[in-house]
């Protein structure tokens, strides 16, 4: 990297992503910030920018992954940091947005938490958000500043095309998810199916039915987050029992909460394939139906475009 990319750009990070983020700067050829993100005895968060940000393009890296609100205000904490020592521009690089699953009221007296993190981050002084496979894309229109949503498709179809060819299958495991699904079914010359779910209670879902063909197919659900495991399960037991050869999964954020693993482990699932968006617990690492695939390529591109004034459409392989 040129000596002038390495005196106009700084790149920090806060707890919930080090690993990515030393990925991401290795791709870029730059030393990571340095940065003091820790925690006070009584539970307060202290931040101390290191380094020197005065006039620099500067990008924060911080998944809003559990402990959601412990990364968020770390993530505020930073952005407020750099704004006061004034950067030049600050654009907040939020692999996994957290909370993104509050987007709409779904009862009286609910908040739209997804709009609420968008006003907190803006206010902070957050001048951009980077991040991938947002649950809606809808929510780009709650920030007021401009948002780049990458996908995980230019990751995950090559992964597909190389280990699941075979009479393919991609089946959404509910409504919302189906333009994505179609999406890679089309770039995949793959059939589409639906799973027909009704969800109980948050966190909790019951697949019911499937909508399309898959008997004798290898089949791929994708979706974009995994939490408790309860959905992906059911759908790969519904699967199964309508005669697929195969089932596997891939979903872009590994958020794997509770009994996930457990779950992911005792389900028909032959494979699940996730990003390293969230980092993996230990369980979830010794457990050999879980992939991992990385996106640091990806993200450092972004970064790069957005650096040097450049589109960054070329990285979004899947458009809808």
């Amino acid at each position: 990297m040129n000596a002038a990319l390495n005196n106009n750009i700084r790149i920090f990070t806060g707890n919930s992503v080090p690993e990515l983020a030393h990925k991401i700067c290795d791709h870029l050829s730059l030393p990571l910030g340095q940065a003091m993100v820790s925690t006070f005895s009584d539970g307060e968060i202290r931040v101390e920018i290191a380094d020197n940000v005065r006039g620099r393009d500067v990008f924060l890296i911080q998944s809003t992954c559990p402990p959601t609100n412990h990364n968020l205000m770390e993530l505020l904490l930073m952005i407020d940091a750099v704004k006061r020592a004034s950067a030049r521009r600050i654009t907040a690089v939020i692999p996994y947005f957290g909370y993104a699953r509050q987007d709409r009221k779904v009862a009286p007296r609910v908040p739209i938490t997804a709009k609420l993190v968008a006003d907190l981050l803006s206010t902070a002084g957050a001048q951009r958000i980077l991040t991938m496979d947002l649950h809606v894309g809808q929510i780009q229109g709650f920030f007021d500043i401009p948002v780049d949503n990458l996908y995980a498709s230019p990751i995950m179809i090559p992964y597909i095309r190389e280990n699941f060819q075979n009479d393919l299958a991609i089946v959404s495991p509910d409504a919302g998810g189906v333009p994505r699904a179609r999406a890679y079914a089309k770039r995949l010359a793959a059939t589409l199916g639906l799973i027909d779910k009704r969800r109980d209670a948050p966190g909790q879902a019951k697949a019911m039915n499937l909508i399309g063909e898959v008997l004798g197919k290898e089949v791929v659900i994708l979706d974009d987050i995994i939490d408790t495991g309860g959905t992906l399960s059911e759908a790969a037991g519904v699967i199964i029992q309508q005669g697929a050869r195969n089932v596997n999964a891939c979903c872009t954020h590994a958020v794997l909460s509770g009994p996930a693993v457990e779950r992911v482990a005792n389900s028909p699932l032959h494979r699940l394939v996730v990003t390293d968006t969230i980092p993996l617990s230990e369980a979830a690492q010794k457990c050999p139906k879980i992939v991992q695939l990385p996106v640091a390529p990806l993200l450092a591109q972004a970064i790069l475009h957005i650096h040097q004034e450049d589109s960054i459409s070329s990285l979004f392989e899947i458009q809808f």
